[in-house]
């Protein structure tokens, strides 16, 4: 067999047409156990592009990992052409004990492309960026937003690059959201590789809400179906709006301690001056109401009910691209 009909990863060979489940683990606990990370590979007897699933990076972002679960147990991860790696959830560790971060206090997404020899979250970094993602044609990560804060369903991409703003638009989110890519996060080491990454972000930690997880599985398909790649027997839905893509956006920060309760849902479009939110004390003497500081679209809200002076409240577009 010619190199491109073997897959050689992580020391297991998988043909064309074949199916397999490695393990992919770098370290064992303290108790000497070891956290094994399931790798599920399906790959068609028809050559194709390889494109990489992967969620949980964070321990606690349950709903990418839900994602990611029901792309495999609905077999929209068998492709018509090509080969489809999902790698459900890269941080066993956190998922565990449902922690963001990894037993060594380290948050994954911020020691990319890792080493071989440094600190454990390091060591899976390293292993993830030498051992699978060079397989990778295109990359789908998952995430979820920060505990309390949720995000309304969109990719992340960096600005001006024609081949992520094409698959940008197919995977059909409600919106697109430029971000540079932050240093030594996985997004950032995969672009220097020059391997293309939508980065999913939808919903809260601890949390799995089912808008949220039905606009990624159907982002899932659509990117798929573009490539050729989709098996027949699954329909894609276009999205049910226009897909808005933002260049700028602004944090709206408390201003007050207190009780915070918000007036608008997430996706909303506010004006200028609009309450989208109060501030009250638990003993009836203070109300204030939050207003928007400019006209836009709210994609993330703090949903907690309690909040501190200067937290994050809501984020809201202030620049749409054309």
């Amino acid at each position: 067999m010619s190199e491109k009909e073997v897959l050689d990863i992580l020391g297991k060979k998988v043909a064309l047409g074949e199916s397999a489940k490695v393990s992919f683990n770098v370290a064992k606990l303290h108790t000497q156990n070891t956290i094994d990370v399931p790798v599920i590979i399906e790959r068609s007897k028809k050559p194709g592009p390889t494109v990489l699933i992967t969620a949980g990076i964070h321990g606690d972002e349950v709903n990418g990992v839900e994602i990611v679960r029901q792309v495999i147990s609905k077999g929209i991860n068998k492709p018509k052409k090509g080969t489809i790696i999902c790698v459900p959830v890269i941080n066993a560790f956190g998922f565990v004990h449902m922690d963001r971060l990894f037993p060594d206090g380290r948050d994954l997404n911020r020691v990319f492309p890792g080493s071989k020899n440094g600190s454990l979250a390091s060591r899976v970094a390293h292993k993830l960026m030498t051992e699978i993602v060079p397989h990778a044609d295109l990359i789908l990560d998952f995430h979820t937003g920060g505990a309390d804060r949720f995000n309304s369903a969109h990719i992340r991409i960096v600005k001006g690059e024609l081949v992520l703003d094409e698959l940008a638009q197919v995977f059909g989110a409600p919106f697109i959201f430029y971000s540079k890519n932050l240093n030594k996060s996985f997004r950032n080491s995969c672009y220097k590789l020059g391997i293309p990454m939508l980065l999913f972000e939808g919903g809260k930690s601890f949390h799995i809400d089912n808008t949220i997880t039905n606009t990624g599985v159907n982002g899932v398909k659509r990117v798929l179906h573009h490539l050729e790649m989709l098996n027949r027997k699954f329909k894609v839905s276009r999205p049910k709006k226009e897909v808005l893509k933002i260049d700028e956006s602004k944090w709206v920060r408390a201003k007050y301690s207190g009780m915070f309760r918000p007036t608008i849902n997430v996706n909303s479009k506010v004006e200028k001056g609009d309450v989208i939110g109060n501030i009250t004390d638990p003993y009836g003497s203070f109300n204030h109401f939050v207003k928007a500081p400019n006209s836009g679209y709210v994609f993330n809200v703090n949903e907690s009910p309690i909040i501190y002076q200067g937290d994050a409240i809501f984020h809201i577009s202030t620049k749409l691209e054309d």
